[in-house]
């Protein structure tokens, strides 16, 4: 389903969809409504990202007015982030990395990237990538920033995901990305304006160099699997999350005074 030239750009129910797609939160979500949007609903991302990084910074709030250090809150920010999304980018990292390295025609990365079991490159993949996070978000909590940066970062990484959809197409029939639809740019742009406005509000100018490395991950995730596979799929989309988050988080330990 391509989202309607002719249906609304932005709809308030479109808050509750994003929410329902992206996050294992009990939201109560217009199934019939939300299926006829489809990627119509993909400029809400953003805010789905903003509620989780709100909730998981929030976690590791608590855990350091309990006195536990910043690596502590480190780690539950990161589990928190991960419950609360039902671990579906980190997922769709690791299967990205056995699909795209792990088979020498698209036909086959396409079908290592349905199956499954996790092989040598997704496990390595994980293991970095939540390290480079966990690093991260250390330096910035230990350096007394938590709120700004965790939400900041879960917001700004889910704008690729809805441009990726609207510039690439689907690389295989089925699967969650061909069932939720193509955006249509005007919805990839409003949901990155949208992501840019709350960013400013969150860290300020940071946002300019943060913006910067989150779109740089994206077009090295589209890149690479527009060569390998002919365009993208809903796990290409949770690797193409998972670094813009790594890249945004690292970007603002670099920018620390």
């Amino acid at each position: 389903m391509h989202e309607d030239d002719t249906a609304p750009l932005l709809r308030p129910e479109d808050i509750p969809a994003a929410l329902g797609l992206l996050s294992r939160l009990p939201v109560r979500v217009d199934i019939a409504r939300a299926q006829a949007r489809g990627a119509a609903a993909a400029w809400a991302w953003p805010l789905a990202g903003l509620v989780v990084g709100a909730l998981a910074a929030l976690a590791g709030r608590v855990t350091l007015v309990l006195g536990l250090p910043a690596a502590i809150a480190a780690t539950v920010v990161l589990a928190a982030s991960v419950i609360l999304t039902g671990a579906m980018h980190e997922d769709g990292l690791a299967d990205t990395a056995d699909g795209l390295w792990g088979g020498w025609t698209p036909e086959r990365r396409l079908e290592i990237m349905k199956d499954s079991r996790i092989g040598t490159y997704g496990v390595l993949a994980l293991v970095l990538s939540a390290l480079l996070r966990w690093q991260a978000l250390n330096a910035l909590i230990a350096a007394g920033a938590l709120w700004a940066p965790v939400m900041a970062a879960a917001l700004l990484a889910r704008v690729p995901m809805a441009a990726l959809m609207a510039a690439l197409p689907n690389a295989r029939a089925g699967g969650l990305s061909a069932q939720v639809g193509r955006p249509r740019a005007a919805t990839a742009a409003a949901g990155a304006l949208l992501a840019l406005a709350l960013s400013l509000g969150l860290i300020g100018l940071q946002t300019v160099p943060a913006l910067l490395a989150m779109a740089v991950a994206a077009v090295l995730v589209g890149g690479v699997a527009r060569a390998r596979i002919g365009g993208q799929t809903g796990d290409i989309l949770g690797a193409a999350e998972q670094l813009a988050e790594t890249a945004v988080l690292l970007t603002l330990v670099a920018l620390l005074p």
